[in-house]
C-alpha cells in the first residue's frame, strides 16, 4: 500500500475500528494511550521535545503531554487532528505528511519522535522513506521510538491494517543508512538513538 492509500483509509475510518480495544470500551482504548505513555516516559528525558508521528486522535500524545513533554502531534489525516482538538485544544498539532515535517519545523530538531502503530501499515519504501524524514526531524544523539518490527519471515503489508514486518539484516542495513543506532529498552516497539548516518 502508498502511504496516500494508508491516510485515506484513516480519514475514512469508522473511530470504533482504528484500534481494537476500541470495540471494548472508549475507556480501555484511552486507558491503553496512557500506559503506551508511561512506557514512553522510561526512555525519553523528561520534559523533551517530542514529535508525535501518526498521533491520530491523541491516544498517546494527550498523555504524553499530562507527563510534560512538549508535544507536537503530526498526522496526515485532517480527521484525526480534528479529533484530537476536541479533546485537548491546547496541544500542537500539525497536520502534514513525513514530507511536510521538515518544512514546518525549519532547523529546528526535536529531542524524541515516536511513531506507533504507523509504519507497520506502509510498504518497505515508503516505511524507510518515513523513518528517513523522522530521523531528520531529531537531533543527533536523541530518541526514536519506532514500531518497526523484526520477523523471521519478513512481509510486506497489503492493506491499509495489513502488517510490514523485515528481517533483522534488512534492519540493520537501513538504520547504518539512515543513521540510527538500536537502543536496548524492553518496550515492545524499537528505541534507536540518532546517529550519523553511515556510522
Amino acid at each position: 500500500m502508498t502511504a496516500a492509500e494508508v491516510i485515506h483509509a484513516w480519514d475514512q475510518a469508522d473511530p470504533a475500528a482504528i484500534h481494537p480495544l476500541r470495540r471494548v470500551s472508549e475507556h480501555a482504548y484511552w486507558d491503553s494511550g496512557r500506559a503506551q505513555a508511561d512506557m514512553l516516559d522510561t526512555v525519553i528525558p523528561s520534559g523533551a521535545k517530542v514529535l508525535d508521528f501518526g498521533c491520530g486522535d491523541g491516544r498517546v500524545a494527550i498523555p504524553m503531554a499530562a507527563l510534560g513533554y512538549d508535544v507536537t502531534a503530526v498526522d496526515a489525516s485532517q480527521r484525526m487532528l480534528a479529533r484530537l482538538t476536541e479533546r485537548a485544544p491546547e496541544l500542537t498539532t500539525l497536520h502534514a505528511d513525513a514530507d511536510d515535517i521538515a518544512r514546518h519545523l525549519g532547523r529546528r530538531r526535536m529531542d524524541a519522535t515516536y511513531a506507533l502503530a504507523v509504519l507497520i501499515h506502509h510498504s518497505y519504501a515508503d516505511c524507510l522513506h518515513i523513518i528517513g524524514k523522522l530521523r531528520a526531524a531529531t537531533k543527533l544523539g536523541g530518541i526514536l521510538v519506532l514500531d518497526w518490527p523484526i520477523s523471521e519471515t519478513p512481509t510486506e503489508a497489503d492493506n491499509w491494517i495489513g502488517v510490514t514486518t523485515w528481517s533483522k539484516e534488512q534492519q540493520a542495513e537501513a538504520c547504518t543508512r539512515i543513521g540510527l543506532e538500536p537502543v536496548g529498552s524492553g518496550l515492545p516497539w524499537g528505541v534507536y538513538r540518532a546517529v550519523k548516518a553511515g556510522a
